[in-house]
């Protein structure tokens, strides 16, 4: 699947020879990740092609005449989807000219060098542990060293991961964001703008069933709270997550709703106009797609960083007695919505290959990337639009194509 990468912006900048040059300001999950040149960016393309081949999608061809605005908003569009599409190749998304490029960027980007580094890693149970790592550690490599801190197996890192989590008032948290494997947890913590933010443990599945499978690790049991774990299975919305309050179009526009996310659904308590309630469940059998788009603008551009407004909405395709609907909801948590909705989408075919005999999961070996071999094909669930003027209603159906074994 797609990662929700975007360049919603460019700027053009004097070079030392008197000529300008173009620089893209790239976003991950809303948040600015790096800065980077069509330079780069083709040098990056031009090793991709020589350890993958002809597998890397189409890469936005040189100009040798000034550009006009067009085209400059062309190129912009088209390395949009270049960045998009090539995080589809889950081998390409691990090796190191992919890893390595990017965390030079990242770092080049805030001027972070790379060296030795304390970083303090929040537990659920409010504890917090002081790790040393390098500025340039992925969030992959920090993972690993905290599990090793802490005790936890090493064959369950893949049900936890690290987030960027907001400590809001009368102590309440906020997740901000999943941080992403190739993603530098200690880079993005020094670059982000939101006030008391910190990089936190979490586990990462939404299917409840999974809590059995981290029984025999006291680590894996203490960071999940096994005292509450058999009273919580009793409790509505046991291990889903849940969003702060946001606004959905349904039953009519700006209407209050409170989102919770798990266990192959999305539940929806809607407060009405009458301050009436109206609860609804969407399956996720009956998703058809959905996508993320910015609704904000530019707020800062003269800045070392430039800062999007986060008004963001997802719109939710759903089959309701027989007729296909979209369903929208605005909520600046829409990029953690999404990761959410994947994520159910991920485990729930896990979970079919294991039952069913003509679909086979390859276990990867430590170290290794995965490698899905499935027997059906699936509709390409998600997508994601930066900027509110691509939205066109007639070519909805365009942005989804079918996901392969490699898009999971």
């Amino acid at each position: 699947m797609k990662m929700h990468f975007c360049i919603p912006v460019s700027q053009q900048r004097p070079d030392a020879l008197g000529g300008r040059y173009v620089l893209y300001s790239v976003y991950l999950d809303g948040f600015l990740f790096c800065k980077v040149r069509y330079s780069q960016l083709h040098r990056w393309n031009e090793q991709l092609k020589r350890v993958f081949g002809n597998c890397l999608p189409p890469f936005p061809p040189k100009y040798y005449l000034a550009m006009t605005a067009s085209m400059a908003d062309e190129r912009r569009d088209q390395l949009e989807q270049y960045l998009q599409s090539v995080t589809m190749d889950p081998n390409m998304l691990r090796s190191d000219v992919f890893v390595d490029f990017l965390k030079l960027m990242q770092l080049d980007t805030f001027r972070i060098t790379t060296k030795k580094a304390s970083l303090d890693i929040f537990l659920p149970d409010g504890r917090s542990i002081k790790i040393e790592i390098l500025t340039s550690d992925t969030a992959e490599r920090v993972l690993e060293v905290v599990s090793h801190n802490i005790g936890l197996c090493q064959e369950l890192l893949g049900y936890f991961g690290l987030f960027l989590i907001q400590f809001c008032k009368e102590g309440r948290l906020s997740v901000v964001k999943k941080l992403v494997d190739f993603e530098l947890p200690y880079v993005s913590l020094r670059s982000s703008e939101v006030e008391n933010c910190k990089v936190g443990l979490r586990k990462w599945y939404l299917d409840p069933s999974l809590d059995a499978r981290l029984m025999d690790c006291r680590a894996a049991v203490d960071l999940i709270y096994m005292q509450f774990l058999e009273l919580a299975r009793e409790v509505q919305h046991y291990g889903y997550v849940q969003l702060e309050p946001c606004t959905c179009d349904h039953p009519e526009p700006g209407c209050q709703t409170l989102l919770s996310i798990g266990n192959n659904e999305i539940s929806c308590c809607i407060t009405l106009p009458d301050n009436q309630t109206l609860d609804i469940i969407f399956q996720m059998d009956r998703v058809k797609c959905w996508q993320v788009t910015f609704l904000g603008t530019l707020l800062d551009t003269d800045g070392p960083q430039q800062t999007l407004n986060h008004n963001l909405e997802l719109r939710l395709q759903y089959c309701e007695d027989s007729h296909w609907r979209w369903f929208v909801i605005h909520t600046k948590q829409a990029f953690l919505l999404s990761s959410c909705l994947k994520k159910m989408i991920s485990e729930k075919m896990v979970k079919q290959a294991a039952e069913n005999p003509e679909m086979q999961i390859e276990v990867p070996e430590q170290g290794k990337s995965k490698k899905y071999h499935i027997q059906q094909n699936q509709k390409d669930y998600s997508s994601f639009l930066p900027r509110r003027s691509k939205i066109k209603i007639a070519e909805v159906d365009c942005a989804f194509g079918t996901i392969k074994e490699e898009d999971l």
